[in-house]
């Protein structure tokens, strides 16, 4: 399936902001795979991060069995820039339902990475009714570092980035997302950095990240302390030599979780679904596809 951004996007309102998004595939699935629901795919929260550049090579592959929607969050990519009430991943996951109120679409499966992951877990909890399945890519706010320090590699160069936002700052943050470094490309850096620098990114960047140190809203964002009232199939996917979110995060979710599996991608860092592509995707559709609809699920 070819597929070009252009010819994928949209916008619509989400109460009262605008959210950008990219969708592809079947219009409808009534009876088909996974329950027939659609799939929103949530991107991670790093300088320049977008629906598109975290899932756009992916969107070819979901799109063939779902309907598939890779959703600028709030703050990010084409959507708008509000400052953040509350602790982000609330934030987030009530402007992604107001979404889809606003596309009439009721149930979703929901992928996140990283800070979309800890969005994506944040709206099962809150919504549990609007969601399938869940599937959760070194997530934010559900890892629970055992034996690393904080802050992680990973997260210290996104600070030293945030403090002084240059092209070489942003390579060292993006030389931590993956283990094949071949693939921290100069066009990379420079489209991140434009999109990192472009008008109002940096003062949502700060909004989005005070939410998360600010004594106010940062319990509301560990979702680790939540995570056993969680009831949905969840699929944890770690990249090995995740150097942001470090695989002994994802014990603690494992152990609390009720109907958590883990899979571990090896020689691969933090954007498992570009290192480790072709896996991420079968694991991640066959998980998708075992789900069977059933009234009032709980």
């Amino acid at each position: 399936m070819t597929i070009t951004k252009e010819s994928v996007q949209h916008s619509a309102k989400a109460g009262d902001i605008t959210l950008n998004y990219y969708e592809a595939g079947p219009d409808t699935q009534p009876s088909g795979i996974g329950g027939g629901l659609p799939l929103v795919m949530l991107h991670g929260g790093g300088p320049g991060a977008s629906a598109w550049s975290n899932f756009g090579r992916a969107l070819p592959h979901f799109a063939g069995t779902f309907r598939t929607l890779l959703v600028d969050q709030p703050g990010f990519g084409g959507s708008d820039k509000p400052p953040v009430v509350g602790n982000y991943y609330r934030h987030a996951a009530d402007y992604v339902v107001k979404l889809l109120d606003e596309l009439g679409i009721e149930r979703i499966h929901l992928l996140g990475n990283s800070l979309g992951g800890g969005t994506a877990m944040r709206l099962a909890l809150t919504y549990p009714d609007r969601v399938g399945r869940l599937i959760l890519m070194g997530p934010g706010g559900l890892s629970l570092n055992l034996f690393h320090a904080d802050p992680t590699e990973g997260v210290q160069r996104l600070m030293d980035f945030g403090a002084d936002p240059t092209p070489e700052r942003l390579r060292a943050f993006i030389s931590t997302m993956v283990v094949n470094q071949a693939l921290v490309t100069d066009e990379l850096v420079a489209e991140r950095f434009a999109d990192a620098t472009a008008p109002g990114a940096q003062d949502a960047m700060r909004s989005m990240g005070m939410s998360f140190w600010n004594p106010e809203t940062a319990e509301d964002g560990m979702l680790w302390r939540e995570a056993h009232q969680l009831r949905k199939h969840t699929l944890l996917t770690w990249g090995r030599e995740d150097r942001v979110n470090p695989l002994d995060g994802a014990m603690v979710a494992l152990k609390l979780i009720p109907k958590a599996s883990l899979h571990v991608f090896p020689n691969c860092g933090h954007w498992a679904q570009i290192e480790a592509a072709e896996e991420f995707a079968e694991i991640s559709t066959a998980f998708l596809a075992r789900h069977v609809e059933r009234p009032k699920e709980s």
